[in-house]
């Protein structure tokens, strides 16, 4: 497949509203399967169902962990969501992702309060040297070839370290290439949410097709919502007992260090 380019997909997003579903776009396919979805769009529409529950009371969106059920199929979605935790410092919300009646997906979201300027406490420095910037990177062929979806066509990728042909870690600079709703902008942590579930994927142990290393989960903490369009994952894959792995990644925007992400990976080897 060829390199990635700057261009914006025409497709109108990963999801399309119809009568209060979710219609997933061949741009919100995984790797694994046509028939089912990548996790990334899957956790930008809870970031998205958290923030339309939230409001805007000073609460500020830190953590959402997502849970994938089962494989999520390419068919109208219903999303809902509710404030399981209320206050004023901390709140929980919890969303769940159905399809014809079945739970597919849920997630929590941790929101915490944004301190007031009295209170405030000057950020830390980054502990790392932050990634050159992806106007630097160099654009990243997809090696999956067979069908649109997410993971080729959905995203633009520059890689800084590694390379889609290469095991290991990687670190990769994202952009998504069309909205996460037809006719909606993405918000900074939508766009977070969407490509930080790729760790497993750039930095791969295993060859694509020698085995599975699929993530039931994926956990994104950020202390600061991204700044423009770009989000870098600095990747790491580690497997450990049989059949179990994680994988890591540091978040990074333009301006420095965002977060991180972590994934749990069920693993299997052909035979």
């Amino acid at each position: 497949m060829g390199d990635s380019t700057d261009r914006r997909d025409d497709s109108g997003g990963l999801f399309l509203p119809e009568d209060g579903y979710f219609v997933p776009t061949e741009l919100a396919r995984g790797p694994w399967s046509p028939d089912s979805l990548h996790g990334g769009p899957v956790a930008a529409l809870v970031a998205r169902a958290a923030e339309k529950e939230a409001g805007d009371d000073g609460l500020q969106l830190v953590r959402i962990t997502l849970d994938l059920l089962r494989p999520v199929p390419v068919s109208p979605l219903s999303v809902s969501s509710t404030v399981v935790r209320p206050g004023r410092k901390v709140q929980l919300i919890d969303t769940v992702v159905e399809a014809d009646g079945v739970a597919v997906a849920w997630s929590r979201a941790l929101r915490i309060r944004v301190a007031s300027a009295q209170h405030a406490v000057a950020p830390s420095t980054p502990e790392d040297e932050s990634p050159i910037p992806p106007d630097q990177g160099v654009p990243r062929a997809m090696v999956h070839e067979g069908y649109r979806a997410f993971h080729n066509h959905g995203v633009e990728m520059r890689s800084v370290t590694g390379h889609s042909e290469q095991l290991g870690p990687a670190t990769v600079w994202f952009r998504l290439r069309c909205p996460v709703v037809s006719g909606e902008a993405p918000t900074p942590w939508q766009r977070a949410a969407a490509v930080a579930d790729f760790g497993n994927g750039v930095a791969s142990e295993l060859e694509f097709g020698s085995g599975l290393f699929i993530n039931p989960d994926l956990t994104v903490s950020i202390h600061r919502p991204p700044a423009g369009e770009w989000v870098c994952l600095d990747a790491r894959t580690r497997f450990g007992r049989p059949g179990i792995g994680t994988a890591e990644s540091a978040l990074w925007d333009v301006e420095g260090r965002i977060g991180r992400a972590v994934q749990s990976l069920f693993v299997e080897v052909s035979p």
